[in-house]
């Protein structure tokens, strides 16, 4: 017998609609999935059997083959689970096979038939419209922000075995808590000093201009960065949704049943490596930094040495982003800062950068803004007792 199933799966931060055909026929018994998916799609095999077996419902002693449509698109992640264990119940004739025309299935499942929480729920929502949608009770409240009341969320497979059985009642939505307190953002006015640099931060909260500050460690580049947030205005629901969304397909914790209201402000390591950065991925693709600070801040540190090693030229996926970053789609404040040592004379006072090193640091600095294009608003140059021009 053929069960064909709706879900969807995560294909970086967009979600992308997924049918799961399952066939039950006689031969040997086994189980095959096919449909290029990854490693934990294979491994369903185990959890749904189990969860199964757990919940009461038989397993079939029968050859068991689940093909996972479009069979040219990369399936990953968990949340095919419970397609799977509905398809091979309704293939079997557990289940009636009109109870699941209209419905959509996501979700983890646990060994003891329980089902988990699965990352990206928001894209994967949005793409199962115009189906009505079950998922993990834990999940409920964020496909709740896309799709409202045709979300339906359960916390077991027995529990869902039963109402598609009995076309009974699906547990009620659990209210929102309340909205967490917003995050202490540092403030501009703690800033004593650095008249210029306060200034440059203004003109690029205003303006929505990137900013390259330069200058030796300990000279206030990363303090004045940190507080470029405070000066933004807060998040329209609109933009929200979409950095709520971003955040939730990267796996990154979420407020419970709310969108994510404070500025995002991401600081990456300097050694942080370009798949870091720009995202992606050999199987499975993942939001970056870049992504992750959409619509607000994105603070990144270069030393000279990485200057230097790329002949400054940033690489050209980084300059790409950074040129399209005024697109409705990305959006973010670009805070560039650019380390440059200090010598100690022998009397032990700051002589700035070494003689030798000025003009190739010069150069340096000069190729890595004009590779970034022409989007650097606010230029400040940091020397080691203040602001410059």
């Amino acid at each position: 017998m053929l069960a064909c199933i709706s879900a969807a799966t995560l294909t970086g931060a967009v979600g992308q609609s997924v049918s799961v055909e399952v066939h039950v026929s006689n031969g040997l018994p086994g189980f095959t999935i096919v449909g290029l998916p990854d490693a934990a799609v294979r491994e369903s095999r185990d959890r749904v059997r189990a969860a199964l077996l757990s919940s009461g419902l038989p397993w079939p002693l029968r050859r068991v083959t689940v093909n996972l449509a479009p069979s040219g698109v990369r399936k990953g992640g968990a949340g095919l689970d419970l397609a799977v264990a509905v398809g091979v119940l309704v293939a079997t004739g557990q289940l009636p096979p009109d109870c699941t025309e209209t419905l959509a299935f996501c979700g983890e499942l646990g060994l003891n038939g329980s089902l988990h929480h699965v990352p990206g729920m928001i894209a994967l929502a949005d793409a199962t419209t115009p189906l009505e949608l079950v998922v993990p009770l834990c999940d409920v409240r964020e496909a709740f922000l896309v799709r409202g009341d045709a979300v339906h969320g359960v916390s077991s497979l027995s529990e869902l075995a039963q109402i598609l059985r009995a076309r009974g009642e699906w547990p009620a939505i659990p209210p929102a808590p309340p909205a967490p307190p917003p995050p202490d953002i540092p403030d501009l006015a703690d800033v004593r000093g650095q008249a210029l640099g306060r200034h440059a931060l203004e003109v690029a909260a205003a303006g929505r201009h990137h900013l390259l500050m330069v200058g030796p460690p300990g000279s206030g580049k990363t303090m004045l960065a940190e507080r470029l947030p405070g000066l933004l205005p807060p998040l329209t629901p609109e933009e929200s949704l979409t950095v709520t969304r971003v955040h939730s397909a990267a796996g990154r914790p979420l407020p419970d049943g709310v969108l994510v209201s404070h500025p995002p402000f991401r600081a990456p390591h300097h050694s942080a490596s370009l798949v870091a950065l720009v995202g992606g991925g050999s199987w499975s693709l993942r939001p970056g930094e870049i992504s992750l600070a959409t619509l607000r801040v994105l603070e990144c540190r270069l030393r000279r040495e990485s200057l230097w090693r790329h002949e400054g030229r940033p690489p050209s996926a980084f300059c790409s982003l950074i040129r399209d970053s005024f697109c409705p789609r990305l959006r973010f404040h670009q805070v560039l800062l650019v380390d440059v040592p200090k010598r100690e004379s022998s009397s032990g006072g700051a002589c700035g950068p070494f003689p030798s090193d000025e003009p190739r640091l010069a150069g340096a600095v000069t190729a890595a803004v004009r590779a970034c294009g022409t989007v650097i608003g606010g230029l400040a140059l940091l020397s080691g007792t203040g602001l410059r021009r």
